[in-house]
Protein backbone atom coordinates (compact mmCIF):
# COMPACT_ATOMS: atom_id res chain seq x y z
CA UNK A 1 0.00 0.00 0.00
CA UNK A 2 2.56 2.61 1.30
CA UNK A 3 4.71 2.01 -2.52
CA UNK A 4 1.37 1.91 -4.20
CA UNK A 5 1.38 5.93 -2.93
CA UNK A 6 4.84 6.20 -3.79
CA UNK A 7 5.69 6.54 0.15
CA UNK A 8 8.14 3.22 0.09
CA UNK A 9 11.29 2.90 2.37
CA UNK A 10 9.86 5.73 4.97
CA UNK A 11 9.98 5.68 8.59
CA UNK A 12 6.35 3.53 9.48
CA UNK A 13 4.50 3.30 13.31
CA UNK A 14 1.24 1.13 13.11
CA UNK A 15 -1.14 2.46 15.95
CA UNK A 16 -3.98 -0.34 16.61
CA UNK A 17 -7.22 2.17 18.14
CA UNK A 18 -10.49 1.17 19.47
CA UNK A 19 -12.40 3.21 16.19
CA UNK A 20 -11.87 6.34 14.30
CA UNK A 21 -13.74 9.11 15.00
CA UNK A 22 -16.00 9.01 11.80
CA UNK A 23 -18.05 6.52 11.14
CA UNK A 24 -17.33 3.60 8.91
CA UNK A 25 -13.67 4.83 8.15
CA UNK A 26 -10.79 1.74 9.03
CA UNK A 27 -7.17 3.31 8.80
CA UNK A 28 -6.52 6.75 9.07
CA UNK A 29 -2.93 8.09 7.99
CA UNK A 30 -0.62 10.86 9.15
CA UNK A 31 2.16 12.04 7.42
CA UNK A 32 5.24 14.14 8.11
CA UNK A 33 6.87 15.58 5.03
CA UNK A 34 10.37 17.17 4.54
CA UNK A 35 12.42 18.46 1.79
CA UNK A 36 14.28 15.56 0.38
CA UNK A 37 12.58 13.03 2.16
CA UNK A 38 16.14 13.15 5.19
CA UNK A 39 17.97 10.83 5.82
CA UNK A 40 16.95 6.90 5.82
CA UNK A 41 18.60 4.37 6.74
CA UNK A 42 16.81 0.67 6.86
CA UNK A 43 17.20 -1.53 9.68
CA UNK A 44 15.33 -5.29 10.55
CA UNK A 45 13.32 -2.70 12.97
CA UNK A 46 12.28 -0.60 10.07
CA UNK A 47 13.41 2.57 8.54
CA UNK A 48 14.90 5.68 11.36
CA UNK A 49 14.65 8.84 9.46
CA UNK A 50 16.78 11.79 10.46
CA UNK A 51 15.34 15.06 9.08
CA UNK A 52 16.29 18.52 10.29
CA UNK A 53 18.69 16.69 13.51
CA UNK A 54 14.91 15.32 14.17
CA UNK A 55 15.51 11.47 14.02
CA UNK A 56 12.26 9.47 13.52
CA UNK A 57 11.80 5.95 14.95
CA UNK A 58 9.77 3.26 13.47
CA UNK A 59 7.31 1.31 15.68
CA UNK A 60 8.89 -0.52 18.78
CA UNK A 61 8.08 -3.75 19.67
CA UNK A 62 9.27 -5.71 22.90
CA UNK A 63 11.71 -8.34 22.05
CA UNK A 64 10.04 -10.70 23.95
CA UNK A 65 6.89 -10.52 23.87
CA UNK A 66 6.67 -13.44 26.90
CA UNK A 67 7.76 -11.08 29.40
CA UNK A 68 6.43 -9.34 31.88
CA UNK A 69 5.58 -5.58 31.68
CA UNK A 70 8.38 -4.05 32.97
CA UNK A 71 10.74 -6.05 30.86
CA UNK A 72 8.63 -5.86 27.82
CA UNK A 73 9.17 -1.98 28.68
CA UNK A 74 12.50 -1.77 29.30
CA UNK A 75 13.12 -4.18 25.82
CA UNK A 76 11.24 -1.17 23.34
CA UNK A 77 13.72 1.29 25.19
CA UNK A 78 16.61 -0.94 24.20
CA UNK A 79 15.42 -1.33 21.20
CA UNK A 80 14.88 2.26 20.94
CA UNK A 81 18.29 2.70 21.89
CA UNK A 82 19.85 0.25 19.27
CA UNK A 83 17.69 2.49 16.63
CA UNK A 84 19.21 5.93 17.50
CA UNK A 85 22.50 3.92 16.93
CA UNK A 86 22.36 4.00 13.29
CA UNK A 87 21.45 7.71 13.60
CA UNK A 88 24.58 8.71 15.89
CA UNK A 89 22.79 9.29 18.99
CA UNK A 90 21.13 7.68 22.09
CA UNK A 91 18.42 7.27 24.40
CA UNK A 92 19.43 10.45 26.23
CA UNK A 93 18.48 12.26 23.04
CA UNK A 94 14.83 11.71 23.22
CA UNK A 95 12.21 14.20 22.94
CA UNK A 96 9.17 11.96 23.33
CA UNK A 97 7.96 8.93 24.06
CA UNK A 98 4.12 8.23 23.70
CA UNK A 99 3.08 4.17 25.47
CA UNK A 100 0.31 1.69 24.03
CA UNK A 101 -0.93 -0.40 26.80
CA UNK A 102 -4.23 -1.97 27.41
CA UNK A 103 -7.10 -1.36 29.91
CA UNK A 104 -6.21 -4.60 31.45
CA UNK A 105 -2.71 -3.34 32.16
CA UNK A 106 -3.73 -0.26 33.27
CA UNK A 107 -2.26 -1.03 36.65
CA UNK A 108 1.09 -2.58 35.34
CA UNK A 109 2.02 0.89 33.90
CA UNK A 110 3.46 2.53 36.81
CA UNK A 111 6.23 -0.63 36.53
CA UNK A 112 7.56 1.61 33.64
CA UNK A 113 9.07 4.07 35.79
CA UNK A 114 11.92 2.11 36.70
CA UNK A 115 13.13 1.51 33.03
CA UNK A 116 12.69 4.85 32.35
CA UNK A 117 14.76 6.43 35.27
CA UNK A 118 17.85 3.98 34.50
CA UNK A 119 18.01 4.38 30.85
CA UNK A 120 16.64 7.98 30.14
CA UNK A 121 17.47 11.03 30.86
CA UNK A 122 21.46 10.90 30.72
CA UNK A 123 23.70 11.81 33.82
CA UNK A 124 22.48 14.99 34.13
CA UNK A 125 20.22 15.44 31.30
CA UNK A 126 16.64 15.64 30.11
CA UNK A 127 13.74 13.29 30.25
CA UNK A 128 11.37 13.09 27.27
CA UNK A 129 8.24 14.46 26.94
CA UNK A 130 5.72 10.98 27.39
CA UNK A 131 2.54 10.13 26.81
CA UNK A 132 0.12 6.94 27.76
CA UNK A 133 -2.72 5.62 25.81
CA UNK A 134 -4.67 2.46 26.83
CA UNK A 135 -5.88 0.80 23.60
CA UNK A 136 -7.16 -2.93 23.37
CA UNK A 137 -6.35 -4.02 20.60
CA UNK A 138 -2.72 -4.35 20.45
CA UNK A 139 0.06 -4.42 17.23
CA UNK A 140 1.47 -7.85 17.99
CA UNK A 141 -0.49 -10.91 20.01
CA UNK A 142 1.28 -10.97 23.32
CA UNK A 143 2.52 -7.37 23.53
CA UNK A 144 2.07 -5.66 26.94
CA UNK A 145 3.16 -2.59 25.35
CA UNK A 146 4.64 -1.15 22.32
CA UNK A 147 6.35 2.62 21.66
CA UNK A 148 6.30 5.48 19.26
CA UNK A 149 9.34 7.39 20.04
CA UNK A 150 11.43 10.76 18.19
CA UNK A 151 14.59 12.35 19.16
CA UNK A 152 16.74 15.24 18.09
CA UNK A 153 20.26 15.43 17.59
CA UNK A 154 20.42 19.09 19.00
CA UNK A 155 20.53 20.06 22.40
CA UNK A 156 17.94 19.51 24.30
CA UNK A 157 15.96 21.99 27.12
CA UNK A 158 13.28 20.88 29.45
CA UNK A 159 10.30 23.70 29.73
CA UNK A 160 8.05 23.58 32.87
CA UNK A 161 6.02 26.17 34.31
CA UNK A 162 7.17 25.64 37.42
CA UNK A 163 4.54 22.73 38.32
CA UNK A 164 6.41 20.57 41.08
CA UNK A 165 4.80 17.18 39.89
CA UNK A 166 7.23 16.44 38.00
CA UNK A 167 10.30 17.31 40.01
CA UNK A 168 9.87 13.19 40.75
CA UNK A 169 8.46 11.85 36.98
CA UNK A 170 10.52 10.54 34.28
CA UNK A 171 8.99 12.83 31.32
CA UNK A 172 8.86 16.70 31.26
CA UNK A 173 6.14 18.93 30.59
CA UNK A 174 8.01 20.00 26.77
CA UNK A 175 11.38 19.86 25.34
CA UNK A 176 12.79 22.30 23.32
CA UNK A 177 15.01 20.86 20.83
CA UNK A 178 16.44 23.09 17.85
CA UNK A 179 13.37 25.23 16.68
CA UNK A 180 10.88 22.48 18.05
CA UNK A 181 8.77 22.16 20.95
CA UNK A 182 8.09 18.81 21.50
CA UNK A 183 5.31 18.22 24.65
CA UNK A 184 3.93 15.28 26.79
CA UNK A 185 0.15 14.46 26.30
CA UNK A 186 -2.12 16.58 28.92
CA UNK A 187 -5.35 15.91 30.52
CA UNK A 188 -7.36 17.44 32.95
CA UNK A 189 -5.08 17.00 35.68
CA UNK A 190 -4.48 19.25 38.05
CA UNK A 191 -0.80 19.49 38.13
CA UNK A 192 -0.58 21.38 42.27
CA UNK A 193 -3.14 18.48 43.47
CA UNK A 194 -2.55 16.24 40.71
CA UNK A 195 -6.14 15.24 41.07
CA UNK A 196 -8.68 14.99 37.82
CA UNK A 197 -10.92 17.70 37.31
CA UNK A 198 -14.44 18.11 35.25
CA UNK A 199 -14.66 14.56 35.40
CA UNK A 200 -17.48 13.82 32.59
CA UNK A 201 -17.52 17.07 31.01
CA UNK A 202 -15.58 16.82 27.85
CA UNK A 203 -15.46 20.72 27.37
CA UNK A 204 -14.44 21.77 30.67
CA UNK A 205 -11.46 19.65 30.08
CA UNK A 206 -10.51 20.79 27.03
CA UNK A 207 -10.40 23.83 27.92
CA UNK A 208 -8.11 22.90 30.95
CA UNK A 209 -5.93 20.63 28.90
CA UNK A 210 -5.90 23.28 26.34
CA UNK A 211 -5.00 25.80 28.87
CA UNK A 212 -2.05 23.73 30.35
CA UNK A 213 -0.28 23.58 26.90
CA UNK A 214 -0.73 27.66 26.30
CA UNK A 215 1.16 27.69 29.84
CA UNK A 216 4.10 25.23 28.65
CA UNK A 217 4.20 27.79 25.62
CA UNK A 218 4.50 30.61 27.22
CA UNK A 219 7.11 29.29 29.17
CA UNK A 220 9.23 28.53 26.29
CA UNK A 221 8.58 31.68 25.31
CA UNK A 222 5.51 31.09 22.62
CA UNK A 223 1.96 31.81 22.14
CA UNK A 224 -0.74 29.46 21.30
CA UNK A 225 -0.01 30.56 17.51
CA UNK A 226 3.13 28.31 17.41
CA UNK A 227 1.39 24.80 17.35
CA UNK A 228 1.80 23.48 14.35
CA UNK A 229 0.21 19.61 15.05
CA UNK A 230 -2.34 18.35 17.95
CA UNK A 231 -2.55 14.62 18.20
CA UNK A 232 -6.04 14.47 20.43
CA UNK A 233 -6.89 10.75 21.75
CA UNK A 234 -10.93 9.83 22.80
CA UNK A 235 -12.41 8.03 24.65
CA UNK A 236 -15.71 6.60 22.92
CA UNK A 237 -17.51 8.79 25.53
CA UNK A 238 -16.23 11.96 24.22
CA UNK A 239 -17.28 10.82 21.07
CA UNK A 240 -20.81 12.40 20.84
CA UNK A 241 -19.71 16.21 21.86
CA UNK A 242 -16.01 16.20 20.14
CA UNK A 243 -17.55 18.70 17.63
CA UNK A 244 -18.17 21.17 20.54
CA UNK A 245 -14.50 21.52 21.16
CA UNK A 246 -13.48 22.62 17.80
CA UNK A 247 -13.83 25.92 18.11
CA UNK A 248 -12.42 26.32 21.86
CA UNK A 249 -8.96 25.17 19.80
CA UNK A 250 -9.44 26.92 17.44
CA UNK A 251 -9.40 30.28 19.99
CA UNK A 252 -6.65 28.56 22.02
CA UNK A 253 -4.50 27.75 18.68
CA UNK A 254 -5.01 30.43 15.82
CA UNK A 255 -2.50 29.97 13.78
CA UNK A 256 -3.08 26.71 12.40
CA UNK A 257 -2.71 23.35 13.09
CA UNK A 258 -2.58 20.13 11.56
CA UNK A 259 -5.25 17.69 13.71
CA UNK A 260 -5.36 13.85 14.42
CA UNK A 261 -8.29 12.74 16.06
CA UNK A 262 -8.04 9.05 17.00
CA UNK A 263 -10.52 6.75 19.73
CA UNK A 264 -8.71 4.87 22.15
CA UNK A 265 -10.26 2.58 24.30
CA UNK A 266 -9.20 4.54 27.71
CA UNK A 267 -6.81 6.52 28.91
CA UNK A 268 -4.94 6.13 31.93
CA UNK A 269 -6.86 8.70 34.33
CA UNK A 270 -10.41 6.79 34.09
CA UNK A 271 -11.74 9.94 34.56
CA UNK A 272 -10.39 11.04 31.40
CA UNK A 273 -11.85 11.79 28.23
CA UNK A 274 -9.67 13.32 26.37
CA UNK A 275 -5.52 13.97 26.31
CA UNK A 276 -3.39 15.68 24.05
CA UNK A 277 -0.22 15.49 22.60
CA UNK A 278 1.03 18.87 20.70
CA UNK A 279 3.71 20.19 18.98
CA UNK A 280 4.84 23.78 18.62
CA UNK A 281 7.78 25.37 16.18
CA UNK A 282 10.04 28.62 16.93
CA UNK A 283 10.31 31.48 14.96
Amino acid sequence: MREAAGFGGVTVSRVAVERLVEPGHQVAVEVTAYPGGGERTATPHGVVTVAGEIVYLPGILPADLTAGFREQYRSCLDVAGDLLKVAGTGLDALVRTTDYTATATRAEYPRCGRPRKELLGGEGGVYPGAAGILVDHPVAEGAMVWLDAVASRRPLRPVNPGWARYDTLTYQPGVAAGDTLFMSGFGALDPVTQQAVFDGDLLAQAEFTYASIVAVLREAGLAGDAVVRLVEYLTPAAIPKYHEISDLRDRCFPGGYALTSVVCSALLRPEFLIEVVPTAVFP
